[in-house]
């Protein structure tokens, strides 16, 4: 299982953003996203097992990491936040390393003149699919 917490990492270098000088500055007037419409879940092939994005051990360590930020919010709201964010990035970090790897894997095979099969391809996409479909839903 990948280890999950980054230590040190936040959303902010993950993106490759300066975090704000000074909390005094005004912040610039930010006008609201606009928002999509909803629109109906597809249907087929939405949850196979070939479109998981993260293995069900690490899922289940995410998850669990999560419910201590949640409980340990009330003590120590500013540990809370912090760690929360690291989970994000180190989240964030791990599916664009899983894609990274994929098609890496994918570009070596066609760079050694090797044939990649339809289906590779078709799992492959699946699982960009299944992670553009759920960050669009957010």
């Amino acid at each position: 299982m990948t280890e999950m917490r980054q230590e040190g990492l936040t959303t902010e270098q993950l993106a490759g953003v300066q975090p704000p000088q000074s909390q005094s500055e005004p912040e610039p007037e930010r006008r609201p996203e606009p928002q999509p419409e909803p629109r109906p879940e597809p249907q087929s092939e939405q949850r196979t097992e070939e479109a998981e994005l993260l293995d069900s051990g690490d899922r289940t360590a995410m998850t669990n990491r999560w419910r201590d930020i949640q409980a340990d919010f009330v003590d120590h709201p500013r540990q809370a936040m912090q760690d929360a964010d690291a989970l994000v990035a180190g989240l964030m970090q791990q599916l664009a390393q899983t894609f990274a790897q994929e098609r890496a894997q994918l570009e070596t095979q066609w760079s050694r003149g090797d044939q990649v099969s339809t289906e590779d391809l078709r799992v492959s996409l699946q699982r960009y699919r299944a992670f553009f479909e759920r960050l669009l839903s957010v």
